[in-house]
């Protein structure tokens, strides 16, 4: 996990996706045509949250996301996703 050059705002999160599957369970191998996007991900940086809404994720969580959450950013040539704390579901543990 690395450490991003930037700070979200309010109640905001940066996410480091987790990297697509490159087998199925079987052993077939997965052209990059074909890989889905990962909903899965590691909270990297977390903003301040809002007046009445602390934030619930801390950095280092692992979190599942909506399949289309976020916006997609590369900083220092890594991707990343900011999104509103609102659209990860859930945290693993």
């Amino acid at each position: 996990m690395s450490k991003p050059n930037l700070t979200p705002l309010a109640d905001r999160v940066v996410i480091e996706p987790a990297a697509a599957e490159q087998k199925t369970a079987g052993g077939i191998i997965i052209p990059d045509t074909a890989k889905e996007k990962p909903q899965k991900g590691t909270v990297v940086a977390v903003g301040n949250g809002k007046k009445d809404e602390p934030m619930t994720v801390k950095v280092g969580d692992a979190v599942l996301y909506g399949k289309y959450s976020g916006t997609e950013v590369n900083v220092d040539g890594n991707d990343y996703l900011i999104m509103k704390e609102s659209d990860i579901y859930a945290i693993v543990k």
